[in-house]
């Protein structure tokens, strides 16, 4: 069975593209860096934990039809982070399945320059493209100001606030139509 081709996007200053393998360095020097992971999961990931994280990646678009890319500068090359929609089903209330859920991480030496909000833009843009306008959510920690900003900055707008995992989280959600 061939595998899914994952679409590359480009905006003016980035490139996303599919994982490969040649990018499990990179993913896991992002995944297990405890700046990252402060505010998703509380903890660095290991490398098997990071191993899967990808694979999960990988067949999301094979199965889904959609799912995250890797997000590299265009001018020159470095790899900036993580970006995508999933659809993780996750055990949390109020439930949210069905509904594509966006993510974005980014490599700490890339924060504060706008490239979160850049790739989750083209993103979202590029799944409306895909599959016409939906509802799109997303989690974060409620002390991750960095991350509520670029959900606001994207059209998202908070909804429920519930519990994930142990710990508290707002869930926000992205809706097509009037405002």
């Amino acid at each position: 069975m061939p595998a899914t081709v994952i679409p590359a996007v480009d905006t003016e200053r980035l490139t996303l593209r599919g994982h490969r393998l040649e990018d499990f360095e990179e993913c896991f020097a992002l995944w297990s860096n405890p700046e990252v992971t402060r505010h998703i999961g509380g903890k660095p990931s290991t490398r098997e934990e990071c191993w899967a994280r990808l694979l999960r990646y990988v067949g999301h678009w094979d199965v889904m039809g959609y799912g995250f890319w890797v997000v590299r500068e265009k001018a020159t090359g470095r790899f900036v982070g993580e970006v995508g929609l999933a659809e993780f089903r996750r055990d949390i209330q109020p439930s949210f399945d069905g509904a594509k859920e966006a993510g974005w991480a980014l490599m700490p030496e890339m924060h504060g320059k706008g490239y979160a909000t850049e790739a989750v833009r083209a993103a979202l843009a590029w799944a409306e493209g895909r599959f016409g306008p939906e509802r799109v959510v997303c989690i974060i920690d409620p002390e991750n100001a960095a991350s509520i900003k670029v959900a606001s900055k994207c059209g998202f707008r908070e909804f429920a606030r519930g519990t994930y995992k142990g710990a508290p989280t707002h869930i926000f959600e992205r809706v097509p139509g009037p405002r």
